[in-house]
Parts: C-alpha cells; structure tokens; sequence
C-alpha cells in the first residue's frame, strides 16, 4: 500500500507504507539488541536478539528499493544536485544531532569498558564532534573510546557513511546499468557476501564500523548486496496488488533477527549460512511483500506511519543513551536480572526521545531547509 508519510518532501513519490513499518520494526530489533549486548560479554552466541545487526543489511536492501521506486523515473526532470541536495537534506540533520548527543553525554560513559574516555579532554570532544557532523570517519588513532570505531561518539553511524557511499554509487553509477549489468553485480555481490558470511572466524556477518582494511572490507560487503538487490527487486518485479501483509512480514522479520545463533563454536560457519541466506533470500521477499500489501483501517496505518517516521531517529540517537546504561552496568557489576528493568526503561526512554527529535527538530529544520535549497526557486 502507499500513503503519503509525515517524513515525506512535499513533492515526493508516495510512501510504501508497509515498508516505512518494516524499517521501524527493524530499528526497535537493534534497539533491544544494543540495549542487552552488555550482558553477553562478547560471546555472541549468548547476544539476545541474536541477528538484531542484520536490520541493517536489511536497511540496505530497503534504501536501494526505495531510491528506484523513488527516483529512477525522475532524472530526466531532476538534476544530480538536486538528487544530492534531497540525500543530505534527508539525512544530515539527524546525524548531526546524533553526534551532538554522542558529544554531550560522552563523558557519562566513563567506565573501564571504555578505557579511553578518561584521557579524552574537551578539545579533543569538540573536535571529533565536529568532524562526527559532517560524517567523517576517524581513523583508529583518533578513537576516543578504545572500541576503534570510525565514530566513536555514535557508533551507529557507520552504516549512514556507507549510506552516503550507496546514494553516490546510485546517483554516479548504478542507475546508469542494465537489468542484466546490474544482474551480475548483484550476482558477484551474493558470491562475496556468503564468502565473507561463511568463512568468518566468528561465523557471522559482525563487523563495518572501522577504518581498519578487514572493517572496511566487509562493510563494502554488506552494503552492496542488499543496495543493489534491492534496487534489481523494484525494477523487475513489478507492484502488484496484494493482501494484508504487514503482520507476515513484520512477524517474519522479527523472527529470523531473533533466532538463536545456529550450530555451534566448532561449526559457526553455519551460522554464516543462515546469515547470508536470511540476506539474500529472506530480505528480498519480505521486502516484495510489505511492498504489495495493503493496510487496512486508520489504527493500522497509524502505527505503519508511525514506525516508519521514528525509524531513523530511534537509530541514529539511542546509542548514547545506551552507552550510558553499559557505563551504569559495568560501574556496578550489574546482572541481567538487576538490570533489566533499567534497561526497559532506557529503551523506552530513547523512543520517547525518537518521535521528540523528529517532530520537534528533524521535521520542521528539514521543512526550511527544503524550502530554501528545493523549492525556492519554483516560487520566483
């Protein structure tokens, strides 16, 4: 089904909204799994919601299907730069609250689980937060946590980098290939990511958030595939009318994110398996799917509309908060069964934060925005 979503342009495509739910869906898994990984003390056949990092291999495929459904019949009367202008208008005002909350509660995550906060001055704060606002990655020697991330005051925002790599690709190269060229990049892209999902050391598909080669490798890994089967999906397979489906995917979704960890510590390649099947197999017909169902009656649409406009928020902004609740743990030695409630309530307290940040920041500073750099001109 396609509604109009609050977080739409004025003059965008209408949303899918089944879609739109899926990524908010998606963005409450990694929630739950960032908020309980503390307690696995990385052995990640304990982690809870135990693929919850595959939502952002979905996030991928859904991002590449998306920009097709919204921008591929357009060029002719949309330039690169307004293409560009739409992506960071988009994209930007979120990441740079992100890294202003990573910057201001930075050092409320003083714990020995990060053993660089406490040599971290101020200048060196103010620095990487700028440099976090235009979304820059750092490399390992200016980490200020101890993690070796390439943003270490918002971890998350790895994956928006990789983002921003797919939209150039999209806008400089992908768009421009057949169905059959884009085929077999798909094709090529599927071979490395069972590689890489097979033959991990740790059997799983963990892993992008750094500069370092190994990092970056399996970042680029991730992202291609999804992007650009999602993009190969919207061109040949065509919309269709369909049933109500948000409740088989939503639900399908949330079970193959949650499945315990296959096989065991002498045979993890098994899990890659899973892995890089979910991947390739499992995300593109949920996506085909929630892209032809219908949403039936005003609540359901309502909550549809309503997880898809938190989707990115909730993404981008709970980490800091969640960093805070590991520094709480670590600090106290807190169990799971002592902590768990806090836990519930940081969570809850990040999506209360989430729906604040779009309507009170993201929604209107992306109005001005929009109307100063897209539309202006329409109305001299």
């Amino acid at each position: 089904m396609i509604v109009t979503s609050s977080s739409a342009f004025i003059d965008s495509k209408k949303h899918l909204l089944i879609l739109d739910a899926l990524r908010g869906i998606a963005a409450i898994m990694v929630l739950i799994m960032h908020t309980f990984e503390m307690f696995c003390e990385g052995d990640y056949h304990k982690l809870f919601i135990n693929h919850g990092y595959l939502a952002v291999d979905f996030f991928f495929m859904l991002s590449g299907y998306v920009m097709a459904h919204a921008y591929d019949d357009r060029w002719g009367s949309m330039t690169v730069v307004d293409f560009i202008k739409r992506r960071l208008i988009r994209l930007l005002p979120l990441i740079i609250l992100g890294m202003a909350l990573g910057g201001l509660l930075f050092f409320f995550q003083d714990a020995a689980l990060f053993p660089k906060i406490a040599d971290t001055s101020v200048w060196q704060l103010i620095l990487i937060t700028i440099i976090g606002f235009a979304l820059i990655p750092v490399p390992t020697s200016m980490d200020v946590r101890g993690w070796d991330e390439m943003f270490p005051l918002n971890g998350p925002a790895w994956s928006l980098f990789f983002e921003y790599i797919a939209n150039i690709l999209h806008v400089f190269v992908l768009r421009k290939l057949s169905n059959w060229a884009l085929g077999l990049c798909v094709l090529l892209a599927a071979i490395a990511l069972y590689s890489a999902a097979i033959t991990s050391e740790s059997g799983d598909l963990i892993g992008g958030w750094s500069l370092e080669p190994e990092q970056l490798k399996l970042g680029f890994t991730r992202l291609l595939f999804p992007y650009m089967a999602g993009m190969l999906l919207r061109r040949v397979v065509k919309l269709r009318s369909g049933k109500r489906t948000f409740y088989l995917t939503g639900l399908l979704l949330v079970l193959v994110l949650a499945m315990p960890r296959i096989g065991g510590y002498d045979d993890v390649w098994k899990n890659g398996l899973y892995e890089a099947f979910v991947v390739s197999i499992v995300f593109p017909a949920i996506v085909d799917l929630g892209a032809i169902g219908e949403v039936r009656g005003k609540f359901h649409q309502n909550v549809c509309t309503y997880l898809g406009d938190i989707s990115y928020p909730l993404y981008i902004t709970h980490f800091p908060f969640i960093l805070i609740y590991y520094a709480w743990v670590a600090n106290n030695d807190v169990s799971l069964t002592e902590g768990i409630v806090i836990g519930i309530l940081t969570m809850l307290g990040t999506l209360v934060i989430a729906y604040a940040s779009l309507k009170f920041y993201d929604l209107p500073i992306r109005k001005r925005l929009a109307e100063r750099f897209l539309y202006a001109r329409k109305g001299d």
